[in-house]
Parts: structure tokens; C-alpha cells; sequence
């Protein structure tokens, strides 16, 4: 009797539990559209073009989110959001998912009540100075004036990296990004610091004369970026999760945009499970078994994007590095979908 009753609260729990996990999925679906949350204007990574339309390898991966659920790359909103108001915004449920250049950290993941769904970008603090400092490394900026924002891991990495290298500064914290860049601009500090890839953004879209500057070449810290959700709802991180995972996989064995229709007829059993030609990955998921099909049709594998938001065919012209596929000497090893 008592393992019988025990096994019905089990199975009660359970039950409350995957029903408590599918909350966002459903609340997504009923809307009919994805919120993200994203920077208030990051060059390459989440920023309006010219016609207004958000562009950059964070609202592909909000895309990527939408086309899997929807099967429409388009059913998403963008919200903007500052440092100081990321966590808040996806902690009350005004965003589902954050695709914006946020580092994942032990602190993050375990006391904010949110979790990272993957890495889509594998970057770490750098140094930006005028070439007129004649300065060549991170340790000849003792005395200088550094630049960052307020509520990011930069801060603290600064001061670890400046007390290890026995090197004094003297910090200009600002809160909003677009005043950091300004700050910098206008000479009221001597340096900038933040993510690499930050600092080759600035450099070429806010900066009235980008050769004038230098990325110094140390980088301090490691700072791998990606997308976060709430904690407690599984099925829902899943969903954010497996889409980036589609299309670094999607990248590997060498499926695009262009030929995601003839790879269909492909004999190899991962490119069938990734495309829903043999099913089952897509109703693990809750959604519909071309999800996966959906993402690289309409936004494109993993390379696709990241070469035409910050890579070589972008004003950025960011070298793959760490974040070329793990069999071409980098990082990016996507969770096999089977």
C-alpha cells in the first residue's frame, strides 16, 4: 500500500512538474511569437538596420528559437534591454529567452533562478586604445583611465587582471552602452574594456575614425556568451538549447540554407534525424518534426550566420578562432541530435 501511494505521488509530481516545465512553451505558442531580449545596440550581434529591422547573430538565434516553434523565422520580438535590466526582464517573464552577449558564470546559472541554453559565441575581455598612446600591451596602462559599463562581469575581471599584473587604474563606470561609447570617443578616458568582440564592433560602427585604434592583444578572462532562460522549465530550455545546437550541427555536416532541400534525400542518418526525414526528435521536443529543417531553411547553419553578421562577410571580419567547428581546430561541438 504504501509503495502503491508512493508511486502515485510520483507520478503526481511528475505530472505538476512537466506541466510547470511546458509553462513558457505554451504561453509562447499562444501568443504567437517569441520575446528575447537583446542589447540596446550591438553591432553584429543584436542591432536595427538602416530600415529598422534587428539584425546580428543573437536575434538569429531568436530567429532560429521562432522557425523551430512556429515554423516561421519571423514570429519574434525584440526587446531591448541595458545590463542592469537582462536578468529582471527574464526573471518576470517579460522576455522568454535572452539572446544578447551575456557571459555565463557559475553565480549566474545557480543564484539569479535562470540558466544558460548553450554557448553561441566563445569571446574574452579585451583592451581598446587610441593609436596615439603608442601603447603595445595591456600591462603598459598603468595610470590610465578605463572605460566600462555598469552590471557586467567586466568590471571584476578588470580588477583581477589589474591586481594580479600589479597594474593601477582609474575606472569610468557608465551605465548605458552607447554612453561608454561616447565616454570613450570624446577622450574622457584612455581606454575601453570589454568583450572582444564588443571592442571590434565599436571600433567599426561607432568610432568616426576606426584605423585611429587598436584592440590591444591580451585577452584576460574567458567569456563565453550565450542564451538564458528561466531555471525550472526544462521543456523550454530544451526548446532554446537544441535550436542552437541544430545549427552548429547543421554547419558539421555541411547542411545550409541553399541545400537544405536536397540534403533531405541524403542517406546519412544524422542529416535524416536533424531534418525530420526520420522522426522523433522533433515530438521529443514538443514541436513539429521539420523544427530543425525550419531553423536552417529560413536563418541558416551556424557558420552561415556567424560569417554574415561578424564574420568575413561582415563590416566586423571577426576570425572563427574559437569559435570554428571542433574538428577545425575550435570549440563549437554540437550535442548530437539522436
Amino acid at each position: 500500500m504504501k509503495i502503491a501511494a508512493l508511486a502515485a505521488f510520483a507520478a503526481l509530481s511528475l505530472a505538476g512538474l512537466q506541466s510547470a516545465q511546458a509553462a513558457t512553451l505554451d504561453v509562447v505558442k499562444k501568443r504567437g511569437a517569441v520575446v528575447c531580449g537583446t542589447t540596446t545596440g550591438f553591432a553584429g550581434f543584436s542591432a536595427p538596420d538602416a530600415q529598422g529591422v534587428w539584425r546580428g547573430l543573437d536575434v538569429d538565434l531568436c530567429r532560429a528559437v521562432a522557425a523551430a516553434v512556429f515554423g516561421d523565422a519571423g514570429k519574434f520580438k525584440i526587446v531591448p534591454l541595458n545590463s542592469q535590466q537582462r536578468f529582471t526582464a527574464l526573471q518576470s517573464g517579460e522576455v522568454d529567452v535572452l539572446t544578447r552577449n551575456t557571459t555565463v558564470t557559475q553565480q549566474r546559472d545557480t543564484a539569479l533562478g535562470i540558466i544558460h541554453a548553450g554557448i553561441n559565441f566563445y569571446d574574452g575581455q579585451g583592451f581598446l586604445v587610441p593609436k596615439k598612446l603608442g601603447v603595445k600591451s595591456a600591462k603598459e596602462l598603468n595610470g590610465a583611465t578605463i572605460c566600462l559599463q555598469t552590471g557586467t562581469s567586466n568590471e571584476n575581471t578588470l580588477a583581477d587582471w589589474a591586481r594580479a599584473n600589479k597594474v593601477s587604474y582609474k575606472p569610468v563606470v557608465i551605465e548605458t552602452f552607447n554612453e561608454v561609447v561616447n565616454a570613450f570617443a570624446a577622450g574622457r578616458c584612455d581606454v575601453f574594456s570589454t568583450d572582444a568582440s564588443g571592442l571590434a564592433s565599436i571600433r567599426i560602427s561607432k568610432l568616426e575614425k576606426p584605423d585611429d585604434y587598436v584592440v590591444l592583444p591580451e585577452i584576460i578572462s574567458k567569456e563565453p556568451l550565450g542564451p538564458f532562460v528561466r531555471q525550472g522549465d526544462d521543456a523550454w530550455l530544451n526548446v532554446v538549447r537544441w535550436s542552437l545546437s541544430a545549427m552548429i550541427e547543421a554547419e558539421e555536416y555541411g547542411v545550409t540554407s541553399a541545400n537544405v532541400d536536397e540534403q533531405a534525400k541524403s542517406e546519412n542518418p544524422n542529416i535524416r534525424r536533424i531534418l525530420g526525414v526520420v522522426p522523433g526528435a522533433g515530438a521529443n521536443l514538443g514541436l513539429d518534426e521539420k523544427w530543425a529543417y525550419n531553423i536552417i531553411k529560413q536563418v541558416g547553419n551556424y557558420g552561415e550566420s556567424f560569417e554574415r553578421n561578424v564574420g568575413q562577410g561582415s563590416p566586423l571580419k571577426i576570425a572563427r578562432g574559437l569559435n570554428a567547428q571542433w574538428n577545425q581546430g575550435g570549440l563549437m561541438y554540437a550535442l548530437p541530435i539522436r
